[in-house]
């Protein structure tokens, strides 16, 4: 029947759980929509706030914000709720830590909370202000999922959250005694960890973080900073000693030395790092308590069987290996690396270090500008012998000499290579898909019995 309102149909218990899939000023926006609908939104099992929501205009902004707050919690007080998201990063709201005390003891199961990032000015010094958390959240009996931006943490004594699975802290502040591992310890079910450090603590902070947890299987450390990242404290350490981890992502430095214990159950590696936390420096490859802490991490995460470095790893590991080796990581079937195009003479002795692989995707970063001796790949890798059947090279601009060098050496040592795939930049170059094709051709016998396929990216 045309016009007919469906949707106003449905029980209320659905129309609750589908506006809680919707920012909070969305869902209230339904309450001119009919009488049932005036105060349906007060019934959603979660709030999604966000500062920006409210006037930006009005004196009294931290006032209306804990009163939309207050208005909602107190509407149906002994109601269940599921999540409690809210950004308040624009400055300090007194009384905030309570309210998440009242809504975690109403039972969510999500809390994500953007605390100010306001700072305060004490004798002339500017200090920013941090918002600590209620300690019932620390025995959550509920909660599953935990973002926390920018606050603060203190000993609770004692922690046990039974159900958390997923936890994302970016830049904490621990106060006192209460640390990151005697966190994740209270967290015996945690599969995912991200992890985002406070670059700007003082030199009384403890340097060493610790991981130590038996049920995580995902470690993750963002691009936070960029050009900012730079530490305060020296020396500081991270140590991850997980059975079970599955799989670890670096894509930033955050800390000076990274150990790694009995990562047994390591899948997956994607590191862009360079072993040091400073933005614009790296490490002294004549410092040799350095290169055995790249050496130790190197043979902690040697079980990977899939891996991803940049260029910026991959530069770090050329320095390296003028000093040290790379240890052999017999696991490893599947690597993904971006090699600037005057490293490419560390190519054979780099793969040397993966006797097993069989897929590599390779994407050179070509610098016209750079000086760059004469290209001359002789080596041959073990896993060209045995095991390399893929290999994909992106980043390629044109069809020329050193382009042919790369691509022949690959068809012409390859043993038992069935497909290789060259991956054009969509850029306007001189030589066309059959050129590419009629000069591997004329390169080596070995192109007649390995797919070649030349694409356009």
């Amino acid at each position: 029947m045309p016009g007919f309102d469906r949707i106003s149909e449905l029980p209320e218990s659905l129309l609750t759980q589908i506006l809680l899939c919707l920012p909070t000023k969305d869902s209230v926006k339904t309450s001119v929509l009919s009488t049932r609908w005036k105060n349906l939104w007060l019934n959603v099992p979660g709030l999604d706030l966000n500062y920006r929501n409210f006037p930006k205009e009005d004196e009294e902004y931290e006032e209306v914000f804990i009163n939309f707050i207050d208005r909602f919690l107190e509407f149906n007080p002994e109601s269940r709720l599921q999540k409690f998201k809210v950004d308040y990063s624009r400055r300090e709201i007194l009384g905030f830590k309570d309210r998440i005390g009242t809504v975690i003891n109403r039972g969510i199961r999500l809390l994500d909370a953007v605390s100010s990032t306001e700072y305060r000015e004490d004798d002339g010094i500017m200090y920013p202000y941090f918002e600590f958390m209620p300690r019932n959240l620390f025995t959550s009996k509920t909660l599953v999922t935990l973002k926390l931006w920018y606050s603060a943490l203190s000993d609770p004594g004692y922690v046990y959250m039974p159900c958390l699975k997923f936890m994302i802290l970016q830049e904490i502040r621990w106060s006192g005694t209460m640390h990151l591992e005697k966190l994740v310890s209270g967290c015996p079910v945690l599969e995912e960890l991200t992890l985002v450090r406070y670059l700007d603590e003082d030199e009384l902070v403890v340097a060493l973080t610790r991981v130590r947890s038996g049920s995580l299987k995902t470690f993750y450390v963002p691009l936070a900073y960029g050009s900012y990242c730079r530490s305060r404290v020296p020396d500081t350490v991270l140590e991850i000693d997980a059975p079970g981890l599955e799989s670890m992502t670096l894509k930033e430095d955050h800390f000076e030395k990274i150990i790694v214990k009995n990562l047994t159950s390591l899948f997956m590696i994607d590191l862009d790092i360079k072993f040091v936390v400073k933005y614009d420096s790296s490490f002294d490859p004549e410092d040799l308590s350095k290169t055995n802490e790249i050496l130790d991490f190197l043979t902690g995460i040697s079980r990977a069987r899939h891996m991803i470095i940049s260029k910026k790893t991959v530069k770090a590991l050329d320095r390296y290996s003028k000093v040290g080796s790379i240890p052999k990581f017999n696991n490893l079937s599947r690597l993904q690396a971006v090699f600037p195009s005057p490293l490419l003479p560390f190519l054979p002795a780099f793969l040397e270090s993966f006797p097993n692989l069989k897929i590599l995707i390779l994407k050179i970063a070509f610098a016209k500008d750079d000086e760059m001796e004469e290209l001359n790949l002789v080596n041959v890798p073990r896993c060209f012998i045995s095991t390399l059947e893929c290999v994909e090279i992106k980043g390629l601009f044109e069809w020329e000499e050193e382009e042919m060098k790369i691509a022949s050496y690959f068809l012409e040592n390859s043993t038992v290579l069935k497909k290789l795939t060259l991956s054009f930049i969509d850029y306007p170059r001189y030589a066309s898909n059959s050129d590419v094709y009629e000069e591997l051709n004329k390169l080596t016998k070995r192109s007649r019995r390995c797919r070649i396929i030349v694409i356009d990216d």
